[in-house]
């Protein structure tokens, strides 16, 4: 990806198709790479799905092995790594070893809970850093100034978690609200549903509004020292049109590799985040099947969020193209 004269002909077309092509041809070996080193570590962790069972009652050892036997786990690693790698190819995700139902049924119904939480997420950190890093970078050492940077400061300093749980106090012992105990779908009850989603929204979004905010705020000051800025300003245009008009828009493109970068932050926020506010999303889903060590559901989950990782880096450089069409891919 170069920078270059503006391509907007079929053959520009060709080039993003043929670029986006190769990068999903590269993203193969990573993904290959993420199942062995996943499903790998799973079995170093101490203990099996077996003692998760039965716990700490124990078994006979004729009936353990009789299970270890239909779940196909006395088998040699390359064996089981195998029979995995050629369920996936058949689209197959494959069962949870402690509740038998499939993987690909139970993603159907959490990766829209998640996906709904990510995007309410991003609009929140959009919504909040933007604005103050554009104001607090056209008001440079200002009032204004300060109190946008320890705004910044603060939510880079606060975990997640902690501002989670003690936003829920507050709530609740302020308030006297907590969120709706069971969930509702957002097709199915949307005021209900924003309710449940809102909050944990918010506490998701607020770190990565923080990273934003620092870095818009520093990009808009690079550009403001610009020579067409000052031309700009030069030709009578007013403040706001030369901020709004010249310095924002060359100012996002970086702004956006954060955002890229941030993104699989924010998903794995969700781990946590949907385990506070009791959220049946994905991130969930794999805190429970990792303390249950059930290696079907967090090799499956895990190569769904590295999917989602690899689209999204995608995304954000055919994006760059959007913005800037002084920029071509190769």
């Amino acid at each position: 990806m170069f920078p270059g004269r503006p391509d907007r002909s079929v053959g520009g077309v060709g080039l993003l198709q043929g670029y986006i092509l190769r990068r999903l041809v590269l993203a193969v070996p990573t993904l290959f790479g993420i199942t062995i080193v996943v499903f790998v570590m799973m079995r170093f962790i101490p203990g099996d799905v077996i003692d998760v069972i039965f716990g700490d009652y124990g078994t006979n050892p004729e009936l353990k092995q009789k299970i270890l036997d239909d779940l196909g786990l006395d088998e040699p690693w390359p064996e089981q790594y195998a029979r995995y790698v050629g369920q996936l190819v058949k689209g197959d995700l494959g069962h949870s070893m402690i509740s038998g139902r499939s993987v690909n049924t139970e993603l159907k119904t959490r990766i829209p809970v998640t996906l709904q939480m990510g995007l309410m997420a991003m609009v929140f950190s959009l919504l909040i850093a933007l604005p103050v890093g554009v104001v607090s970078a056209v008001r440079q050492d200002t009032v204004i100034d300060y109190i946008g940077r320890t705004f910044a400061i603060g939510l880079l300093a606060i975990p997640n978690f902690f501002f989670a749980i003690v936003l829920l106090i507050i709530l609740a012992r302020q308030f006297h609200w907590v969120p709706p105990p069971k969930y509702v779908g957002i097709l199915d009850n949307p005021v209900e549903n924003l309710q449940i989603m809102i909050l944990p929204s918010l506490v998701l979004g607020a770190a990565l509004a923080g990273s934003v905010m620092r870095f818009t705020r520093t990009q808009m000051l690079e550009v403001m020292r610009q020579d067409y800025i000052r031309t700009a300003r030069a030709k009578g245009l007013q403040e706001r049109a030369v901020v709004i008009r010249h310095a924002i828009r060359n100012s996002f493109i970086p702004v956006i590799t954060v955002i890229g970068i941030q993104l699989p932050v924010l998903l794995g926020g969700t781990l946590i985040i949907e385990s506070i506010f009791n959220v049946p999303g994905v991130g969930r889903y794999l805190v429970s099947s990792i303390a249950q060590k059930d290696y079907p559901v967090v090799q499956s989950v895990n190569l769904v969020l590295a999917v989602f990782i690899v689209l999204i880096n995608i995304a954000v450089d055919v994006t760059y193209g959007v913005i800037d069409p002084r920029i071509r891919f190769r």
